[in-house]
């Protein structure tokens, strides 16, 4: 191989590198959500570098079952959960 390529091949893997530390490092916080909304429930999971962000993320997916379009999907997201558990990610 010439060494020029040599060297694009390790830039590159040393970026990928970095983007999967730098992605992995911010989400340490999980939350697990459960939403009760017309008379259905669903619960969901999520990581975030916050617990603020954690939970709302989970309650957004958890209503993405329950909603149907857009304001049905912010009311659920504004009911108070059934369950809202966090911790910090292994």
């Amino acid at each position: 191989m010439k060494r020029n390529t040599i060297i694009t091949v390790l830039v590159i893997a040393a970026f990928a590198g970095l983007l999967l530390y730098s992605t992995l490092s911010a989400q340490q916080i999980h939350c697990d959500v459960c939403v009760t909304f017309n008379g259905r429930a669903n619960c969901a999971s999520a990581t975030a570098a916050n617990e603020t962000d954690a939970a709302h993320s989970a309650q957004a997916t958890a209503c993405g079952i329950l909603a149907q379009g857009m304001a049905e999907s912010i009311n659920c997201g504004e009911v108070q959960p059934t369950k809202r558990a966090c911790q910090h990610a292994a």
